[in-house]
């Protein structure tokens, strides 16, 4: 039946269940179940339908949120479905993993009238599964027939396929290469399966397979081909790669064992829940059953760092930040679930070395002196006091929160003798991720780069210097949401498209 709208003041906030800390720290499944039909048109039907919705004004993508919400209370799924698609490549995917507290629902109308927000992101979830489940979701097709132009997509993230369904859709042959075994980027190898289930990846990227995209898959530009190789081959190329180095954490003792890059842990983890053979993880290297377990970092990531130790069965988590919950940049709706998995967070921290094997606090002392006398000396890799017995602690100094900087941020201070000892057995970086020098691995000196390194392009043709080469996602601007990679992978095929019918006859143009 048929909702009414506007009913947030007689109906409460609900989300979807959620299953006990207990049952879900045992497991990867989602630790959300699916909403009821009745409670989904019912929660649809909450919102108060604004003249001017902030919920879509604050979604990267500005998904058409009121319209799709009022279908849905009014049971017209399949329009609801249509309607979230035609901006979306990955509704789905963004209602399970789109860090919705900070955008549509932290900025919804009624949620800052104290009502409690509408849970946008579980109904943008239900809508989209109902509709593989009633077979809504089709292959994309040439809305104007095959065109004879081809492109090629380096990387199969959320920004390549999200290029690559609308290219697909504008009829171009389109050739997408990954370094990988598998399409999805971060969404397969990077995201846990208790926050996206790989099955969700891997039917959309079928349906792109089953669209006619070709997928190049070990295929690693600069090895198997050159950047200057594609641009023969297509008529234009994409950059969508991704950031995917692990920012160094400059410390003494930080050549010890066991102290590994987020990428590299969550990787392993989710190779091993795919049934890939993975060494480093049956080995004990990157797995953390039975060990006390430190993730350095406050960002979406370490929550996926944390959450995962605990399911593979550390006997002890903490997450070292450097600031407090407050300033936290991941999503507090991460943060609560993992508080109630048992990780420990410890506020206001900030590692300063490493201790264990050969390194203790004499080495420290030493190294200390050595930076004193050469600093040059003491950032090369061997005083970094590898020890064979691996890291044992981290050793951290407690913080308070000082004026703010030019950012408006408080600055963290270091309480002078209040350093402490973290216990640690494996150590998890999750400071973030840069970019590679793709100029270099490419092949391609000639690509510019900004100071940072990522892939300079023009705000408004999206290409770089070299022409009919584009980029987008997060090797443009840095590491970022799934959402802004579906939304520049989007807006990038656009360009593309516009680039490559500048070059037709005009006559050819006119008959489209």
């Amino acid at each position: 039946m048929a909702e009414k709208m506007l009913k947030f003041v007689q109906t409460a906030q609900a989300m979807p269940e959620k299953r006990t800390a207990s049952e879900r720290a045992g497991d990867f499944d989602e630790i959300y179940r699916e909403f009821a039909a009745t409670k989904a048109t019912e929660q649809a039907s909450r919102c108060s339908q604004c003249g001017v919705p902030f919920c879509q004004v604050h979604c990267p993508l500005h998904n058409n949120i009121p319209d799709w919400l009022r279908m849905t209370a009014e049971g017209r799924l399949e329009e609801a479905y249509e309607l979230s698609q035609a901006t979306n490549t990955f509704p789905e995917v963004c209602g399970r993993i789109c860090p919705q507290d900070r955008l549509c629902e932290g900025n919804c109308v009624i949620e800052q009238s104290g009502h409690g927000t509408v849970t946008i992101g579980s109904i943008e979830k239900y809508i989209t599964e109902k509709a593989w489940e009633a077979g809504w979701v089709q292959a994309p097709k040439p809305t104007h027939g095959e065109r004879p132009q081809s492109i090629g997509i380096i990387g199969a993230g959320p920004a390549g396929l999200a290029a690559a369904d609308k290219l697909r859709r504008l009829g171009y042959a389109v050739h997408v290469y990954d370094r990988y075994d598998r399409a999805g980027g971060l969404m397969i190898y990077g995201i846990p399966n208790f926050k996206l289930e790989k099955h969700v990846v891997e039917r959309r990227t079928a349906l792109l397979e089953a669209a006619g995209v070709t997928f190049h898959m070990n295929f690693e530009v600069g090895r198997d081909a050159s950047l200057d190789d594609l641009r023969k081959k297509h008529d234009a190329v994409l950059i969508a790669t991704g950031v995917y180095k692990a920012r160094e954490l400059q410390a003494p003792g930080s050549g010890l064992d066991n102290i590994v890059p987020a990428m590299t842990y969550l990787t392993a983890s989710n190779r091993n829940g795919l049934g890939d053979k993975v060494p480093e993880y049956d080995s004990g290297k990157l797995n953390a059953a039975g060990k006390k377990v430190v993730v350095i970092g406050g960002g979406d990531t370490a929550m996926d760092c944390v959450r995962t130790a605990i399911r593979q069965g550390a006997t002890a988590v903490h997450c070292l930040y450097r600031r407090d919950k407050a300033n936290m940049p991941g999503s507090m709706r991460e943060v609560k679930n993992a508080e109630e998995e048992g990780v420990e967070f410890v506020w206001l921290s900030l590692p300063k070395s490493f201790r264990g094997g050969d390194f203790n606090a004499s080495a420290e002392a030493g190294f200390d002196k050595l930076k004193q006398a050469d600093p040059a000396a003491a950032r090369v890799k061997d005083v970094s006091f590898q020890g064979g017995e691996g890291v044992s602690a981290v050793h951290a100094s407690r913080m308070k929160l000082g004026p703010a900087d030019a950012s408006g941020r408080q600055v963290p201070v270091e309480i002078e003798n209040a350093d402490f000892d973290q216990p640690a057995d494996i150590v998890i970086k999750a400071l973030g991720f840069d970019p590679e020098d793709l100029a270099q691995a490419f092949k391609a000196p000639h690509l510019e780069v900004t100071r940072w390194g990522t892939v300079k392009i023009s705000a408004r043709s999206k290409m770089t210097n070299i022409p009919g080469v584009f980029a987008a996602g997060d090797i443009v601007r840095g590491a970022s949401l799934v959402v802004w990679a579906i939304r520049d992978g989007r807006d990038c095929a656009d360009a593309i498209h516009q680039f490559i019918q500048s070059k037709v006859q005009p006559s050819a143009v006119a008959a489209e």
